[in-house]
């Protein structure tokens, strides 16, 4: 048995729970251990540097999430494009597809470099940034999209890896650049008395790392795998399936974080003591979104090559185990760290209205994240067998326009923080309700009449 089928599962017959938790716990920790050396931006700023240091890393978070997102979301269309010729035993055209979605991923990366050092005055003005954080917020911004050909090779490449179900690699390359970063984060910060920029450029180094890591495993990999960087071209028939799935995954994204933004331009209105503490409960909350992230990233896999090889009702239950499992860790996760928010806090900041106005967020929406499974995991399941512009229509009518026009209407009337973050409970639950409708409604006929992605 070669290397490549050691590292891959088996999707297609055995148990799905636990094959389904073998692939989701790596992509778990992998998120959340990006999520915690992002964190370590925030917190390292906050407590070596200034809370204005800590207001300017994270002012940026819904402007990068709302370009990064766009084009990360074409990785999902590459993932379900080769785990759907990997469920037709279609491995000819597995390395084909692999050349075309690496260049898919460095013209992308490019793109984002261009646009981050374009937009970043404008769009931080846009959001009423306070003048005494915006030159550091600006600095941040451009040094961070420096690293974006970095960012999209990685994302692309775990892409490649997670189609045969191998998620622990890309977990370790992840962990070692974490690694070098939170280190570089101390010696730019603590050592050369850096504040935002150091971080920024902590950042950027440790993706390039990651993506090094992973272009030397797939250029090592023998096989379908195999990368040959002599090899990258763009065939426009598996552009187009890669476009089909992940432009509307990816907009999605988008969408999503631009009425984040909205919000997050309320949330400045409140002060650069709100901005750090929305921040230093963001990073909390993102660990809970995680859980339902994994799951959602491992059942695409799994349906994807099981409705290629038309095992439907395999479909279906891994689609209940997903759901089922995803609210239940959630729930869990969540709780903890609403009884545990507290100390959880402190790590962040000492100052006492930062954690007032982290507090607020973390009862308001992280405390309820659990609903975000109503609608991100009927949403996977119809994103894996290619059906990825129903999912985006629902999720951007539920949860970003519903929620820009209450900013809309309510911005001049907010005389508290918890008015402006209420809105989420309430988008998740109207989205998910419809996402659950619709999902039934398009497996009865997808799953009698089969079409090709």
């Amino acid at each position: 048995m070669n290397d490549k089928n050691k590292r891959a599962v088996d999707m297609l017959h055995g148990p799905i729970f636990r094959k389904l938790l073998y692939i989701t716990i790596p992509i778990f920790l992998m998120s959340t251990l990006q999520q915690l050396f992002n964190a370590s931006d925030t917190a390292i700023v906050g407590h070596f540097s200034s809370a204005e240091a800590m207001a300017a890393v994270g002012s940026n978070a819904p402007v990068i999430n709302m370009i990064v997102t766009f084009f990360t979301g074409l990785s999902v269309g590459s993932n379900v494009m080769l785990s759907h010729f990997i469920g037709k035993n279609e491995e000819n055209r597995v390395n084909d597809a692999l050349h075309t979605s690496f260049m898919v991923a460095l013209i992308s990366g490019f793109i984002m470099l261009f646009l981050g050092q374009v937009i970043a005055v404008p769009i931080l003005q846009l959001l009423h940034t306070p003048s005494h954080v915006l030159p550091m917020a600006q600095a941040y911004l451009r040094i961070y999209f420096l690293g974006m050909p970095f960012l999209m090779v990685y994302d692309f490449g775990s892409a490649v890896l997670r189609s045969i179900g191998d998620t622990r690699r890309p977990l370790y390359y992840l962990l070692t650049a974490g690694l070098i970063n939170v280190g570089l984060n101390l010696f730019f910060v603590v050592v050369l008395k850096r504040n935002a920029d150091g971080v920024a450029i902590a950042t950027t180094i440790s993706n390039g790392v990651s993506a090094a890591l992973i272009l030397r495993a797939l250029i090592k990999e023998n096989g379908m795998l195999h990368l040959d960087p002599r090899r990258l071209s763009l065939k426009w028939n598996y552009v187009r399936r890669i476009l089909w799935i992940g432009a509307p995954a990816g907009l999605q994204g988008m969408i999503f974080s631009i009425s984040n933004v909205v919000i997050q331009a309320a949330i400045n209105l409140f002060g650069s003591k709100c901005i750090a503490g929305n921040s230093a409960a963001l990073n909390l909350e993102y660990i809970c979104y995680f859980t339902v992230y994994a799951f959602c990233q491992a059942l695409m896999t799994f349906v994807s090559q099981n409705y290629a090889a038309g095992t439907y009702e395999r479909c279906r239950r891994t689609t209940r185990i997903a759901f089922i499992s995803a609210i239940g860790f959630t729930a869990v996760i969540s709780l903890g760290f609403f009884l545990l928010r507290h100390p959880l806090l402190i790590l962040f900041t000492h100052d006492s209205r930062v954690i007032h106005y982290a507090m607020i967020r973390m009862l308001f929406i992280a405390l309820f994240e659990p609903m975000t499974a109503l609608y991100e995991v009927p949403g996977a399941s119809l994103r894996g067998i290619g059906r990825s512009i129903i999912p985006t229509i629902i999720t951007m009518l539920g949860c970003c326009l519903l929620r820009i026009i209450y900013m809309h209407a309510m911005i001049k009337s907010f005389t508290a923080f918890y008015q402006v973050v209420i809105i989420y409970p309430i988008s998740w639950a109207v989205t998910g309700a419809a996402m659950i409708i619709f999902y039934f409604i398009v497996i009865k006929r997808a799953y009698h009449v089969k079409k090709s992605l």
